[in-house]
C-alpha cells in the first residue's frame, strides 16, 4: 500500500515537471493574445531605391554612310558591346586615347577578259561629331568580241558635321564610263553594218549637300526640317550635254496625334545635243507636296496632294491626289496597306544613258506622267528572322519611254514614247520581296516583278521583260570566311529588228525576241589576318550567252581575284 502511494506521488511529480519544461520552451517574446500572430516567410533580398541601378546599357548600333562599291564585300569590323554590370574602378591616365573606329581599305584584283580592279576607301572617324573621307575605284574589261570594252571610274570625297540642332552632309565626286558601240548587225549577205565601232564616253561631275534637323528626344513635337542641294554636269563623247541644279526640302510639325508638313523641290535642267531644238532644250520641274498624316498605335493614314509644274521650252500644270493607309492586323507580324498617287518623272539624258549607254545622237527627251497609281498589299515579319512584302498595282502612264534600234544605224538606240492624253498606257504588276535569316550563318533574300503593259501605239513594251527575279544569299562560314551568291532571271522581251539589203533601206520592222536569261554569280572572301584578306568573284558562272539589248551580248564566264588590305 505504501509502495503504491509512493508510485502515485512520483508519477504526479514527473508530469508536473514535464508540463513546466514544455511551458518554458514555448514561452513567447511577448504576451500572446487572440489578435496577435507571428507570420514567418522566405527571405527575399530587396535593394533600397537609393542603390538601384537605373541606367540601361546603350544597345544602339548605327552604321555610317559608305558609297556602294561592287566586286567583293569588305567585312564590317566587329563591335563588341559588354552590357554586364560591374564595379567601376577609377584610374588616373597619363593621356586620353581616342578609340580607333577606322574602316579604311585598299583592294587590287585581276581576272580573265583583261579585267583590272583597283579600289580604295578611307574615312577619318576619330570624332563623334565629325566624319570625312573619300573613295576611288577603277574597273576595266575587254571581251572576246571586237571592241567589246568597258571602263568605269569613281572618285569622291564626303563629309559630315553634327551640330547640337542639325547635321550637315556633303559629297563631291566624279563618275566615268567608257565603252564602244560594239553591236554588229548584218545585212542579208552577213555583211557587218557597223564597221567603225565608235567609242563612247560619259563624264559625270556631281555634288550634293544636305542640312537636316536632329531629333530631340525631349521635344518630340518640335519642327523637323531638311534642305538639300544637288547638281551635276553630264557629257558624252559627242555633242550631248546635260546640266542640272536642284533644290529640295521638307518641313514637318507634329501636333498630338497627327503630323502636318510639305515637301518642295525645284529642278532646273537643260539638255544640249544635235537632236534638241536649236541645239538646246530646257526641261525643268517644280514640285509641291503638302500632306497631313494621322498616326496611331496600329495605323498610319496620309492624305495630301502632289502639285507639279513643268516649265521651260514647254509648260504643263498637274495636280495629283496622294493618299495612303497602313494598318496592323497583327502588330509587327501582319500589315495591310494601300493607296493612290500620281506624279511626273523628269526625262533625263543622264538617267537614260545609265540604263542604256548605246543611245544614239538623235535622242528625244520627254517627261513621263503617272496619271494614276493605285496599289495595295500586305507586309510583315516574324521576329528578326523573316520579313516579307507583296504589292499589286494598276498604273496609267502618259509618255512611257522605250528603247528601240535605230532604223539606219541599228547598233544605236532611239527613244520612243507611248501613251498620250486620255489614251494612256495601262500597267498592271505584282512586286514581291522576302528576306530570311535561317541562322547566324545564312541570310537569304529575293525580289520578284511581274509586269503587263497594254500599249496604245507601240506593238510591245520594247526591251522590257514581263518577269524579273533577283535573289541573293550570304553565308558566314566563320569570322574569317564569307561566301556570297547572286542570281538574276529576265524573262523574254521584244525588240524592233530590220532586214537589210545592199540596195535598199528598210521601211518596216519585224518583232524579234530577246531571249530570256539566267545569270548566276558568286564570290568569297577570306580574312587571312586582321589587315590582309583575299577575295574571288565569278560572274555568269553558267557561261550563258545572252543580251539585254539587241545586238549587244554580255560577257561570258569571267572571274576576278585579288587581295584587300584594311588599315
Amino acid at each position: 500500500m505504501k509502495l503504491n502511494t509512493i508510485f502515485k506521488q512520483s508519477t504526479i511529480l514527473t508530469c508536473l515537471l514535464g508540463l513546466g519544461f514544455a511551458a518554458h520552451a514555448q514561452e513567447p517574446d511577448r504576451p500572446v493574445t487572440l489578435d496577435s500572430f507571428d507570420i514567418v516567410r522566405d527571405y527575399r533580398p530587396i535593394l533600397a531605391d537609393a542603390v538601384k541601378i537605373r541606367r540601361s546599357p546603350d544597345m544602339t548600333n548605327k552604321r555610317e554612310y559608305m558609297p556602294k562599291l561592287n566586286y567583293g564585300n569588305v567585312p564590317d569590323k566587329k563591335l563588341d558591346i559588354n552590357t554586364g554590370l560591374k564595379e567601376l574602378k577609377i584610374m588616373e591616365t597619363p593621356f586620353s586615347q581616342i578609340f580607333d573606329l577606322k574602316s579604311n581599305y585598299a583592294k587590287l584584283g585581276i581576272g580573265n577578259f583583261n579585267t583590272i580592279l583597283g579600289e580604295a576607301y578611307f574615312a577619318v572617324e576619330d570624332y563623334e561629331d565629325i566624319r570625312y573621307g573619300g573613295y576611288a575605284k577603277h574597273l576595266s574589261q575587254k571581251g572576246n568580241l571586237d571592241d567589246q570594252k568597258f571602263s568605269r571610274q569613281e572618285v569622291g570625297i564626303f563629309g559630315r558635321r553634327i551640330f547640337p540642332r542639325f547635321t550637315v552632309n556633303g559629297l563631291v565626286g566624279y563618275n566615268g564610263f567608257g565603252t564602244r558601240f560594239y553591236g554588229i548587225p548584218t545585212d542579208i549577205t552577213n555583211k557587218p553594218l557597223n564597221p567603225t565601232r565608235e567609242a563612247q564616253r560619259f563624264n559625270d561631275i556631281f555634288l550634293s549637300g544636305e542640312l537636316t534637323s536632329n531629333f530631340d528626344p525631349n521635344n518630340e513635337d518640335a519642327f523637323s526640317y531638311s534642305l538639300k542641294a544637288d547638281g551635276y554636269i553630264y557629257k558624252d563623247k559627242f555633242d550631248a550635254k546635260e546640266n542640272s541644279v536642284a533644290l529640295s526640302g521638307y518641313l514637318n510639325k507634329r501636333l498630338k496625334a497627327f503630323n502636318v508638313g510639305a515637301n518642295v523641290a525645284v529642278d532646273i535642267n537643260s539638255i544640249a545635243g544635235a537632236s534638241t531644238p536649236d541645239g538646246k532644250m530646257n526641261n525643268s520641274l517644280a514640285h509641291l507636296n503638302p500632306y497631313i498624316r494621322f498616326k496611331g498605335e496600329n495605323y498610319n493614314i496620309t492624305l495630301g496632294a502632289n502639285i507639279v509644274s513643268e516649265f521651260g521650252d514647254s509648260s504643263r500644270f498637274n495636280i495629283f491626289p496622294e493618299a495612303e493607309i497602313d494598318f496592323a492586323l497583327v502588330p509587327e507580324y501582319f500589315y495591310i496597306f494601300g493607296g493612290v498617287k500620281g506624279g511626273v518623272d523628269k526625262g533625263s539624258f543622264r538617267n537614260f544613258t545609265k540604263i542604256n549607254p548605246y543611245l544614239g545622237p538623235d535622242f528625244n527627251i520627254q517627261n513621263t506622267v503617272e496619271r494614276m497609281n493605285i496599289y495595295g498589299g500586305i507586309k510583315g515579319n516574324a521576329g528578326a528572322t523573316f520579313g516579307y512584302k507583296v504589292k499589286g498595282f494598276y498604273r496609267k502612264i502618259e509618255g512611257l519611254p522605250l528603247f528601240v534600234n535605230n532604223m539606219e544605224t541599228p547598233f544605236t538606240f532611239d527613244l520612243v514614247y507611248d501613251g498620250d492624253g486620255d489614251k494612256a498606257v495601262k500597267h498592271v504588276g505584282i512586286e514581291g520581296e522576302i528576306n530570311m535569316r535561317l541562322s547566324a550563318l545564312v541570310n537569304l533574300g529575293g525580289r520578284l516583278n511581274i509586269d503587263n503593259y497594254t500599249m496604245v501605239k507601240q506593238d510591245e513594251a520594247w526591251h522590257m521583260p514581263k518577269m524579273r527575279l533577283a535573289a541573293n544569299a550570304r553565308f558566314n562560314i566563320s569570322e574569317k570566311l564569307y561566301i556570297d551568291a547572286e542570281a538574276l532571271f529576265h524573262g523574254v522581251s521584244y525588240a524592233r529588228e530590220y532586214e537589210y539589203s545592199n540596195a535598199t533601206t528598210p521601211t518596216a520592222y519585224s518583232k524579234s525576241n530577246v531571249a530570256s536569261f539566267f545569270d548566276l554569280s558568286g564570290g568569297a572572301e577570306y580574312k587571312a589576318t586582321k589587315q590582309l584578306g583575299i577575295f574571288v568573284k565569278a560572274n555568269n558562272i553558267l557561261n550563258t550567252d545572252y543580251q539585254r539589248y539587241l545586238y549587244y551580248p554580255k560577257l561570258g564566264f569571267n572571274i576576278l581575284g585579288g587581295i584587300n588590305f584594311s588599315f
